[in-house]
């Protein structure tokens, strides 16, 4: 287990005064299902004063840091979590403290080339033995297809491969993966299907164990920003990269793949995504996970490719976001007395309510992960899904 556990019930009255705010708070809660100091798994147990005041101050920038805090707990925060959003309560407060935050995510361009290597240095440099502890044996870090798995092992091989059939691989063919990470992709896809791959990462690290790990597939991994990258792919794929790109960039980041691909080449998105069109990005994800992350929309997706690539597939199996999250938890909670002196308590629960909120939201369908298949000129006769 982690470095703290839930103690139970708080009959503390001091910790919720009878105030307006207080009540207000109650009643919010009370919509979705979910009582302050109450028995079930999902009640938010008050454990310092103070938290309903930093939640309407801060949104969910307060709710996070307060659970860092150590000042709320639950039996499963992520069930709260996911309550909380299928209720919608986050669009019924209105901080204003984040007025600046949600201004600077519409206007400025917070993924440049320069600012781009920050969240390789501040998320994936954490520790290749901290990231294999917690993932599958290629360190994928992106949602599994569990239709027919029941391991996560089995979920991210079952990913994999469905991203080879559906690029229709073939051997000999060049690939380029944008984002690469640890390589899961290229070195199935070279071990499996017979291709030569080309990847690009801003993590050190990824791209040192990579190396190590692929010594002998003809795959290359260079530590690159994808705006520098020309030169011909028979296919390009993306896994869990365009989360990182923003909107201020999407066209040009489209522009580099249309380069980049073949005629009647295909190209596949795999991105998490948002249920409708505006730039805001989370404030506490964006302070403590994924500085400068931003989710797209459909729209926003299409009106990147606009004129670029034919979409023949966009595949959401979101559902299986949730899965992966709560193995990855599962695998990280053992783990982590192994990494406790070196991170501490304040980052395990950071890391333990990234996961478990992330998850509580793909529960709730707040966040959704799309396979886009996208194709240079379009596929004759029509493309047909495989499964």
């Amino acid at each position: 287990m982690g470095g703290a556990e839930y103690t139970g019930v708080t009959n503390t009255a001091f910790l919720y005064p009878h105030s307006s705010l207080h009540r207000l708070w109650r009643e919010l809660l009370a919509d979705a299902g979910i009582e302050v100091n109450g028995s079930r798994p999902w009640d938010m147990q008050l454990k310092a004063p103070g938290v309903p005041e930093r939640i309407f101050a801060e949104g969910s920038l307060g709710l996070g840091e307060s659970y860092m805090d150590g000042a709320w707990e639950a039996q499963q925060p992520d069930e709260l979590i996911c309550r909380l959003l299928k209720a919608r309560l986050h669009r019924r407060i209105h901080p204003s403290r984040l007025l600046l935050h949600a201004l600077k995510a519409r206007l400025l361009n917070r993924q440049t080339s320069k600012r781009a290597w920050q969240v390789g240095e501040a998320h994936y440099d954490l520790g290749n033995d901290f990231y294999a502890a917690m993932l599958d044996s290629r360190l994928t870090y992106t949602c599994g297809y569990w239709q027919d798995a029941t391991t996560l092992e089995q979920a991210q091989t079952a990913k994999l491969d469905l991203i080879c059939r559906k690029l229709g691989l073939e051997p000999g063919m060049r690939v380029l993966d944008i984002g690469c990470g640890w390589g899961s992709f290229m070195g199935y896809a070279a071990e499996h299907y017979g291709v030569e791959c080309v990847g690009v990462t801003i993590s050190r690290k990824q791209a040192e164990w990579a190396r190590a790990r692929y010594a002998g597939l003809p795959l290359e991994f260079r530590l690159q920003d994808y705006r520098e990258l020309d030169e011909p792919f028979d296919r390009v794929v993306s896994v869990g990269m365009f989360e990182h790109v923003g909107h201020k960039n999407y066209r040009t980041y489209m522009e580099v793949a249309h380069r980049c691909l073949q005629d009647g080449g295909l190209f596949l998105l795999h991105t998490i995504g948002k249920n409708e069109r505006h730039p805001h990005t989370d404030p506490w994800i964006d302070k403590y996970i994924f500085p400068n992350g931003e989710l797209p929309s459909v729209g926003q997706v299409g009106d990147a490719v606009d004129q670029l690539f034919v979409v023949e597939d966009l595949h959401n199996f979101g559902a299986d976001y949730d899965k992966t999250l709560m193995a990855w938890h599962a695998n990280f909670e053992q783990a982590w007395p192994r990494f406790r002196e070196r991170l501490g308590e304040r980052f395990y629960r950071m890391w333990r309510y990234y996961l478990l909120a992330c998850a509580g939201a793909f529960r709730a369908r707040d966040i959704q992960l799309w396979q886009w298949v996208l194709a240079k000129g379009g596929v004759e006769q029509g493309y047909r899904r495989v499964s």
